[in-house]
């Protein structure tokens, strides 16, 4: 494990987009798994930057996203799909085919897991896992507490977790119970992992 610390935020996601773009240069057909929330805006910044200004393609590239609400549509603008979509994916040139997130309105949830899980199995390994921090440690959607085996799995959302993204609805009573996510299991069978950390909320260990 290597562990950088930077003076602030946007040394971090200078730093992250610097050994994301890497991967791209060593392997164009990479693999990436993406992460949403605040954290990684920084990175996602920088990555458009890096396609528009010095032409970094990643045209070949695929990504899987860490996970979904349950309940919401794909096209509703509070679903992880549109988070990626208008913050990433529309200002690449990475075909929207080649990139892949939970379907939170999947009519068996069970079904879902299985099918994203094997989807993981058959395109993957991931290349390189891009990580945000909850403010109570969590990763993904997985919530302190949950089985290091856990593969892509439905989970409850903790009620700090759900307070913490009520900002992005219009009330706290909007934000959704539960969650897809990929598990722990998962996440440790990519072949990197950059976890990214910012702020004084988060856990310092």
């Amino acid at each position: 494990m290597n562990t950088i610390v930077v003076e602030n935020y946007a040394e971090m996601s200078r730093r992250a987009a610097e050994i994301l773009e890497q991967q791209i240069a060593e392997n164009p057909h990479a693999v990436l798994g993406l992460a949403t929330g605040s954290t990684p805006l920084g990175l996602y910044e920088r990555m458009i930057e890096g396609h528009q200004q010095r032409g970094i393609s990643y045209e070949h590239a695929q990504t899987f996203n860490l996970d979904e609400y349950r309940g919401l549509n794909k096209n509703h603008p509070n679903s992880y799909r549109i988070f990626m979509i208008e913050n990433l994916f529309k200002h690449l040139d990475i075909p929207m085919s080649h990139t892949y997130i939970p379907n939170g309105q999947a009519h068996s949830v069970e079904e879902e897991c299985l099918r994203y899980e094997a989807l993981i199995e058959r395109i993957g390994p991931i290349d390189l896992q891009v990580l945000g921090m909850g403010t109570n440690g969590h990763i993904g959607f997985n919530e302190p507490g949950t089985a290091e085996e856990s593969r892509t799995h439905i989970i409850e959302l903790d009620e700090s977790t759900r307070k913490n993204n009520a900002r992005f609805f219009e009330s706290p009573e909007d934000v959704p119970t539960h969650a897809i996510t990929m598990g722990i299991a998962s996440i440790l069978k990519s072949k990197k992992i950059l976890l990214l950390a910012s702020g004084e909320k988060k856990p310092k260990r």
